[in-house]
């Protein structure tokens, strides 16, 4: 199993109103690669946990790098791990009044940005 933790920028001119049509999409096609995760919005940034098979992560990884509808992506960790963290759902979605929260986490990396965006899950209406 291998996770990644990444955080983008809505891309200039696209409504916000998108991010349901990306969520709609990333379900079905995670749903078949065994790929889960939770992706928040703020309303401009993105912040996505997903974990999974790691070719299936990877392969992810690659199609987010040229996916036009975000800009500025940014890794902040990538990992092995050995049990999944969402077992609820193939992609689950929350979006977070308090835009300083994905703020915050854009500026961490590494495990500090992972447990960052662990303590702050609770947070977040999933």
């Amino acid at each position: 199993m291998h996770e990644i933790l990444y955080c983008s920028t809505l891309a200039p001119g696209l409504p916000t109103d998108i991010v349901g049509h990306i969520v709609a999409q990333a379900r079905a096609r995670n749903a078949q690669e065994a790929i889960t995760g939770l992706l928040v919005f703020d309303g401009q940034r993105f912040c996505q946990h997903v974990e999974g098979p790691r070719r299936n992560v990877l392969r992810l990884l690659n199609r987010l790098e040229a996916d036009a509808r975000h800009v500025d992506m940014k890794v902040l960790h990538e990992g092995s791990i050995s049990l999944r963290r969402y077992r609820r759902f193939d992609m689950g979605l929350a979006h977070v009044e308090e835009r300083e929260d994905v703020a915050e986490l854009s500026r961490l990396d590494g495990a500090e940005a992972l447990a960052q965006f662990i303590a702050l899950r609770p947070r977040w209406d999933i």
